[in-house]
């Protein structure tokens, strides 16, 4: 057993204003306080104590392209992560073409079996986003977007048990809603993204069991108010959650703000990519000016972000630290079907950081009730 009292608290029980302290058993929290900690506490200094942040949409790191890489090479990116206080993550595959999967799937299986898997950022499971996409690709090669099929989609879900946790599709891509039902009866999470699809159509895709937008405001259809399309749709039906790129560059800080102040379940996402490797799988990358990948011609294709400088990013544009906080680990965490974490609650799993009340720099991460920082 251990104990951690803070300076403040990010819990259902308290603010980060308030002191507070969490007793651990193995990889569980089996108590939570609000007030002076006990003296058997271990003192976390001027800091508050918060869940760990989970990643719902990440490539790769600095040189590791989670779609080129090993293995081992990923769990080198995970060990990574944690340093930043990213507990868990969902490597992130982007379209490819159809013979490459297996490999891909190969590669983050084995990183999720590795032996040293409790003591690093936890792969939550695998996000595709791709091939099946409709009229907003974006960076994704426009040779090797498709219509959904169904057979392919089917072998690579079943490859792995429970690898694949969330998939991006286009309702146009999908017109029929066949992979969306298909998928949601699994317990997988559809994500509708990099789509030109109209208002009603995302509407129909949400009955069918999509529950998550794919990078708001990012590969869509701009919104109009004749025609709202999937932003429209993003940000009023309360049955999907709309993740977001905080870097300043993928979305203003203006736009963030209104759909973080007209949403509640908005989820913070690095769409992160390996700018060392230069790659992206098959899309070849290059860093612009403002710190944010691009291909050649300029189109942005994912971010340098962590999830710790989403987190400050937010609160440097208004949000206040708990709302940005929870846009970081409960609401992901929840969408994804990971009850086990996410929050400090009695039973759930002790995946915490320690962060400087000022800096908001990371003093401490714990991953399964162990210190791994």
């Amino acid at each position: 057993m251990i104990q951690l009292g803070a300076r403040g608290l990010v819990a259902a029980t308290s603010t980060h204003a308030n002191p507070g302290w969490v007793t651990i058993e193995g990889p569980v929290i089996t108590e939570v306080g609000v007030g002076e900690a006990p003296k058997s506490c271990e003192s976390i200094a001027d800091a508050i104590l918060i869940p760990g942040f989970v990643d719902l949409q990440i490539n790769g790191v600095e040189e590791i392209d989670f779609a080129k890489s090993s293995g081992s090479r990923i769990c080198e990116a995970l060990d990574r992560l944690t340093n930043d206080g990213c507990t868990t993550c969902f490597p992130t595959l982007v379209t490819a073409p159809e013979s490459a999967y297996p490999t891909m799937l190969d590669a983050v299986a084995a990183a999720r079996g590795d032996s040293g898997a409790d003591a690093r950022c936890a792969i939550g499971g695998v996000h595709l986003e791709g091939p099946f996409l409709g009229g907003a690709p974006g960076a994704h090669p426009v040779d090797l977007i498709r219509q959904v099929d169904m057979t392919a989609l089917i072998s690579w879900v079943a490859r792995h048990r429970d690898l694949v946790r969330v998939v991006t599709l286009a309702p146009e891509a999908d017109p029929m809603f066949e992979a969306t039902r298909h998928l949601t009866e699994l317990g997988i999470v559809v994500a509708i993204g990099h789509t030109g699809a109209d208002y009603s159509s995302c509407l129909a895709m949400i009955d069918a069991g999509a529950s998550l937008v794919t990078h708001l405001f990012n590969g869509m259809t701009a919104f109009h108010h004749r025609e709202p399309g999937p932003i429209g749709a993003a940000l009023t039906d309360k049955r999907l959650v709309a993740s977001i790129i905080l870097d300043g560059v993928h979305v203003h800080p203006a736009a963030a703000l209104v759909a973080i102040n007209s949403k509640e379940s908005i989820a913070i996402i690095t769409d992160a990519v390996a700018v060392g490797a230069h790659s992206a799988g098959v899309v070849e990358l290059a860093v612009g000016v403002d710190g944010a990948a691009r291909l050649r011609d300029g189109t942005l294709a994912g971010s340098t972000l962590t999830m710790l400088q989403a987190v400050r990013n937010a609160v440097r544009f208004g949000v206040g630290i708990e709302r940005a906080i929870d846009m970081a680990t409960r609401i992901p965490a929840n969408v994804a079907g990971l009850s086990d974490r996410g929050s400090i609650e009695v039973g759930k799993r002790a995946d915490l950081i320690a962060l400087d009340r000022d800096s908001l720099d990371v003093r401490g991460v714990w991953i399964g009730g162990a210190r791994v920082r």
